[in-house]
This record gives C-alpha cells, sequence and structure tokens, in this order.
C-alpha cells in the first residue's frame, strides 16, 4: 500500500530535540491556523503552496525555506489542489536557545523570537535537504546525525543574526501574560469573564486584540495549546483514549477531529509513522 499520502514522523529518542515531519503529496493535508512550542523549519521539495504566517501570506514553491518561531500562529496549504511537498523540522526551544546563546548569538539564555519567513537560497535549502537525509538514512550514525544538525543549525543562526526583530506592541507584555495563563492552565475550563478580569479588557478588546496579536482567538488558542499537550502524551507512548482525557479533551473522538484538523495528521498516524518505525527498529542493534 502507498504511503504516498501519508504524512510520516522521524524520531529519534537518542535526539528529543528535533523530530522531522515528511509530507510528499500535500493535497492530502489541510491545516487550520495553529502554532508549535517548538521553532519550526520547513523546505518545499515540490509544487507550490500559501504560507499564512501571522498577518502575513506568502506564495512559496520549490527551493523555498520557510520558518516559524514558537506559539506563532501559521498554516500552508496547496494551490488549486496542485500537488506540492515539504519537509518540517521542529526544534526544542531550549535546545536552540542554549545553541544561540554558547555562540554568542544571545545575551542571554531566553528565547529570542527570528523576524525571517523565507529564505529562498539555494544553499541553505540544499543544506537542508541533506541534513534531513542524514537524519532519515538509518545507515548514518548517532554522531553522524547530531553533528550535522548542530552544524547546520549553527550557522543558519549565524546568518540570521543580523536582522532585527519586528518591534513588539505596548501591549505584548499583557497579551503574553494572557497566554501563558491559557498553556498553563490549558486542561481546565476558563471563562471569557475571568480572561477579561485578569487582563482588564472588556470582552470584545480582548478578543480583538488578542486575535490582532496572535492571528486567532483565546479560545483557538486554548485548543492548540490541548493539542500541543496531547502531542507530549503521544510521544510519550500514552494510549490516544489516554492522551485525549490529560490534554483536556471530553472524549476520544472531538480529541481525534481537532488533532487532525490542526495538524493534518491523525493521533494515529502520529504515534506510528512508518520513518519512526524504521529509526526505532534500526536503533534498537
Amino acid at each position: 500500500m502507498s504511503n504516498l499520502g501519508k504524512p510520516m514522523f522521524w524520531r529519534d529518542d537518542r535526539m528529543p530535540h528535533v523530530e522531522l515531519r515528511l509530507v510528499e503529496d500535500g493535497r492530502k493535508v489541510r491545516y487550520a491556523p495553529h502554532s508549535h512550542t517548538q521553532w519550526s523549519l520547513g523546505a518545499i521539495t515540490e509544487g507550490v503552496s500559501t504560507f499564512l504566517y501571522r498577518n502575513d501570506q506568502f506564495k512559496i514553491c520549490t527551493g523555498t525555506l520557510v520558518m516559524m518561531n514558537p506559539h506563532w500562529i501559521h498554516a500552508c496549504n496547496p494551490i488549486d489542489n496542485k500537488r506540492w511537498a515539504y519537509l518540517m523540522l521542529y526544534v526544542d526551544t531550549t535546545w536552540l536557545t542554549d545553541l544561540r546563546y554558547e555562540v554568542g548569538l544571545l545575551d542571554a539564555r531566553c528565547w529570542q523570537d527570528i523576524a525571517t519567513a523565507t529564505i529562498f537560497d539555494p544553499k541553505w535549502y540544499e543544506g537542508y535537504c541533506r541534513m534531513a537525509a542524514c537524519l532519515m538514512d538509518p545507515e548514518r550514525e548517532l554522531l553522524d546525525k547530531q553533528s550535522v544538525v548542530v552544524e547546520y543549525l549553527t550557522a543558519l543562526m549565524c546568518e540570521l543574526a543580523d536582522q532585527p526583530a519586528e518591534p513588539l506592541p505596548k501591549t505584548a507584555d499583557k497579551l503574553q501574560a494572557l497566554a501563558a495563563y491559557l498553556k498553563n492552565h490549558a486542561t481546565e475550563e476558563l471563562s471569557l469573564d475571568a480572561l477579561c478580569e485578569r487582563s482588564g479588557y472588556s470582552p470584545g478588546h480582548l478578543i480583538r486584540a488578542f486575535k490582532q496579536y496572535f492571528g486567532i482567538t483565546p479560545h483557538a488558542y486554548l485548543i492548540n495549546c490541548r493539542i500541543q499537550l496531547g502531542q507530549q502524551e503521544l510521544k510519550g507512548g500514552k494510549p490516544i483514549a489516554e492522551a485525549a482525557l490529560d490534554a483536556g479533551f471530553a472524549d476520544q473522538p472531538h480529541f481525534q477531529r481537532t488533532f487532525k484538523r490542526l495538524l493534518a495528521a491523525t493521533p494515529n498516524q502520529y504515534r506510528h509513522s512508518l520513518i519512526n518505525q524504521q529509526i526505532h527498529t534500526t536503533g534498537s542493534k
């Protein structure tokens, strides 16, 4: 049976700070606006698609790199149902922060958003594809894979270091604090009244300001946080039904529908992808 339309995930427990997703026919996947806890770096390997990133939209094609800051809303989808394919690398934010700090790009071990959204330089695209091929190759040794990831990301971070980040609006601290509250209480039932009391905003002002800054409403942000929790549970080997409850969903079907809508993969596909199985098989020798 062909896996052409199915998303596949590479993971290795010995490298928990990186995860790679491979989609060979992007017409089969549709994303609602969502975000990740990790910093994300993708390569369009075939075709064209749209890239929605906060309040901007780009048309991207083969050879383009796209990058997404943690918690920044985004979505990529096909154009006119034309075939497209991509690779997406998810990098743990703390690990990447340490990498940037240790090479002198940050003054403190504190995450700093990266302003760049797209790169069209063939040098970086080709290097990315070589790195991804190395990770997915069961014959390459662990030290080789670790070295290739560190070397590529260090060079890329240095390349991007001189590009200034966008200035934050005056309300950024208050909105980020509210988002942190939603994340820390994602499994609970929260009310708009409680959020207004915490922020000092009226209901209408709160929803408008939050959506303008994050790209989605507070409720959508809360649901996205629950899906991120569910991903962590699934990575840890939890059964889908248990992961759903632990992430704050009332039942497994609701979790499955929401997971697929945001991540264009089912929870079962995320847990048991072909590449993931190959890696763990070879890694147990």
